[in-house]
């Protein structure tokens, strides 16, 4: 650590980089040896929390591949791994390994209300629907109904409008729904 400490003191270029990662946390890295230096301050990427934002810091990351993944995750598919991660993106694992240092897999329980397995409004069905534990039986219907008339709901801002919902019950909603 004190030889870290010492190179950094020497190499002007590799402190303006560290700064620069310290200080903006949407920093998108753009070469292993920014990997590194992320990996030296302890940043971390749960990639099964992992934003498009997120995932588009990994450098060779596109933005096709990090919405896949993403929409992969929020349907439950699992990826508990950096083998998973590379077979779900058809991304060769030597590709992968370099970014491991700053990547985190984490299970999280889909019963748990610590962090509810979100559902897409637009496919669900009427049992689906009624898993949300804020929404009544005629909130449903009117959901389905619109649905079926007027087609998907873009986002939340979408819903609220054309089921003239109040803020409370789209701030209730909006912790278990995807689009």
């Amino acid at each position: 650590m004190v030889f870290s400490s010492f190179s950094q003191q020497l190499n002007p270029r590799k402190k303006k980089i560290r700064q620069q990662i310290e200080n903006d946390p949407y920093y998108r890295f753009q070469s292993l040896e920014e990997i590194a230096i992320a990996a030296e301050l302890g940043i971390k990427i749960d990639v099964t929390q992992a934003t498009i934002d997120d995932l588009l810091r990994l450098p060779g990351i596109s933005i096709h591949q990090a919405r896949n993944l993403v929409e992969l995750i929020q349907t439950g598919v699992e990826i508990l791994s950096i083998e998973d991660m590379s077979a779900a993106l058809n991304i060769h694992l030597s590709r992968l390994q370099p970014l491991k240092p700053i990547l985190t897999f984490s299970y999280y329980d889909p019963e748990s209300l610590v962090n509810p397995k979100k559902i897409n409004i637009n496919t669900a069905n009427l049992e689906t629907l009624q898993q949300i534990p804020t929404i009544s039986k005629e909130l449903i219907q009117k959901i389905i109904s619109d649905r079926q008339e007027k087609g998907n709901y873009k986002n939340l801002v979408d819903l609220q409008k054309r089921l003239q919902l109040n803020a409370t019950i789209i701030s209730d909603l909006m912790h278990y729904i995807i689009f």
